[in-house]
């Protein structure tokens, strides 16, 4: 799905991550995976509903539904959700099916922008900036009850991880609820092994279940050039690698989703790949 924002381009992102290998390497790992296919998106012929300031609301709110079914019957049946986006509005559908299954659900958001706008804030009214603010409760009411249910997570529960364009209105919210928030700045003054170490210890006695929802736009273009919104000064590849292999270490994450991989600014696919080898590494692939 690209609806959620402007640029084209990232509906073509779970395609791309298959063509990689995405499911032979992780069937190489030794799982059993079971690929689900596409939900067919729905365009609209009478406009972007902008009226409201929420492009495309009508439409987002369709497949969110529809995506929030199938992975709460994946849950059901005991399998491991693994999401391919798409634009990053697909977390509001992800979420209120994961969070079915979870009392305490914590939410580590590996992202360049922090998503925590509303229609009130947002400069663009594209969704995939409101995503993260959407499963708060925050927002439009029918966004926030996808599911059937708000909120979706708490902001002690949330881990926010490679940010560096945050819009002021998000600020204040970050500010007003006391999310947890690494910056670039973190990330370059304190190193990703601290960074990972703390949001491990962190979500360890508060969560039954985390969620890793990775925007690829978090690392930085010269390494993931083919992303839905690029921000110079990103993690690193190797950070980004380091990262995932600490947490398949400490086996916390129950469900992922890889998003926003645009094949249409890419270079020979490298953005894709790079998102393959970062899943396989969150599932415990091993250098040695």
């Amino acid at each position: 799905m690209d609806l959620g924002q402007i640029r084209r381009g990232v509906d073509m992102g779970p395609s791309a991550m298959r063509y990689a290998g995405l499911i032979e390497e992780i069937q190489d790992l030794g799982f059993e995976v079971s690929d689900y296919g596409d939900i067919t998106i729905h365009r609209s012929t009478t406009g972007s509903n902008q009226e409201q300031k929420l492009r495309n609301l009508k439409e987002i709110i369709k497949t969110s539904e529809e995506l929030c079914r199938e992975l709460d019957e994946i849950l059901t049946k005991g399998g491991f959700p693994l999401v391919l986006g798409g634009d990053h509005s697909i977390s509001i559908g992800s979420i209120a099916g994961i969070k079915k299954h979870y009392r305490d659900l914590g939410v580590i958001w590996y992202d360049a922008h922090a998503d925590l706008n509303t229609a009130e804030t947002s400069p663009s009214g594209n969704i995939h900036g409101m995503s993260l603010a959407t499963n708060l409760g925050l927002g439009h009411p029918i966004l926030t009850k996808i599911g059937g249910y708000q909120p979706k997570i708490k902001p002690e529960h949330i881990v926010i991880i490679g940010a560096r364009s945050i819009d002021e209105g998000e600020k204040q919210l970050i500010r007003e609820k006391g999310i947890k928030v690494y910056t670039m700045h973190e990330i370059d003054r304190r190193g990703m092994t601290t960074i990972m170490e703390e949001t491990i210890a962190y979500f360890k006695d508060r969560t039954d279940g985390v969620h890793l929802s990775l925007d690829l736009d978090a690392i930085d273009p010269i390494d993931a050039p083919g992303v839905g919104t690029p921000v110079l000064g990103g993690i690193t590849y190797r950070e980004s690698h380091l990262a995932m292999e600490m947490l398949a270490e400490a086996e916390m994450i129950t469900s992922a989703e890889f998003v926003e991989v645009n094949p249409i600014i890419d270079h020979k696919n490298q953005t894709a790949n790079i998102a393959v080898e970062l899943v396989t590494s969150l599932l415990g692939k091993k250098l040695i």
